[in-house]
């Protein structure tokens, strides 16, 4: 039996005054670009690829989930280079940076090194698209904003998805957000923020709050890059605020706790079939190689965890 890979081509809660703006990002037409593209992904044998999805329904797509009816969940970002940037475009911010401890740290960077301009962080928003199919051809036919106002200064970018039930959780610098579906399940009805705090520093680009999954415990496993993180109650070493770490908690976001640190920026989360932990963990871009990383937890002294590979 032939497998199918479909392809998607492609810290605060929001205020009232965020309700009221209408946000309407400019999204680029139907193009050939997505079918080029899968022309030159090579799978194993046995399986195909077939395009699901492509502008104009969805637009900038960087992480996706499922719910049990394979209603398709897109996290969209409008923020890259809008709200979001990269330490290597400011170096003149780099000692600032570094001296950041929390997320408020960050934002009054902000506003000290853009003045006004500052301003123009909270314009653009991350948001969560749902996409359906709703004649059962293996394409997405339908499209709607599922949940919008991600556009705080110190937001994004919107990095993980996972849909169980009538709930969606979101990871977006610098929250763990829980959103439960209204009754036809098109919209976000209610959210909240399940812990805050991650994303103390600008750093790199795609260094994220990502990686959601469900472990064999039922508990949320989620994963930070080194712009490091600073939750409040959190028991967790200082060192934090300057490294990539896996973090789990249970879908409540109760008993939040580090399962593993000292990372540099671990993307998605798999386990085995023997429970076992793997994250790849990504390279700097100057030559060296990225990394498949087995995650072992153990206590350490300051009551945190380390990790090995």
């Amino acid at each position: 039996m032939r497998h199918l890979i479909k392809v998607l081509f492609g810290f605060f809660m929001a205020t009232a005054a965020m309700a009221q703006h209408e946000f309407n990002p400019k999204v680029k037409g139907p193009s050939q670009e997505p079918v080029a593209t899968l022309k030159r992904i090579k799978v194993p044998e046995g399986f195909s690829t077939r395009l699901f999805a492509a502008e104009p329904l969805l637009a900038n797509p960087v992480a996706f989930t499922l719910d049990k009816r394979l209603r398709c969940y897109v996290a969209e970002t409008f923020r890259l280079h809008a709200g979001v940037t990269d330490i290597r475009k400011h170096m003149d911010w780099l000692d600032d940076d570094l001296a950041c401890r929390t997320v408020a740290d960050r934002d009054r960077m902000y506003q000290k090194k853009l003045g006004a301009k500052a301003a123009s962080y909270g314009e653009s928003h991350d948001r969560v698209r749902l996409l359906l199919d709703t004649d059962g051809d293996g394409v997405a036919d339908k499209a709607s904003v599922f949940a919008d106002g991600f556009s705080n200064r110190v937001d994004g970018i919107g990095a993980g998805l996972l849909a169980r039930g009538d709930k969606v959780w979101f990871t977006c610098i610098p929250d763990l957000w829980q959103m439960e579906s209204n009754k036809d399940g098109t919209k976000d009805a209610s959210r909240k923020s399940l812990s805050t705090g991650y994303g103390v520093h600008v750093g790199f680009l795609g260094h994220d709050l990502h990686g959601l999954v469900m472990g064999p415990d039922r508990r949320l496993y989620f994963s930070i890059g080194d712009r490091g993180l600073n939750v409040p109650g959190l028991k967790a070493p200082a060192a934090l605020a300057d490294t990539g770490a896996v973090l789990r908690c249970e879908p409540d976001g109760s008993n939040l706790e580090v399962f593993a640190f000292g990372l540099r920026n671990p993307q998605e989360l798999a386990f085995d079939d023997l429970g076992e932990l793997f994250t790849g963990d990504n390279n700097s871009d100057g030559g060296d190689q990225a990394r498949w990383t087995h995650l072992e937890t153990r206590a350490t002294p300051d009551g945190g965890s380390a990790t090995s590979s």
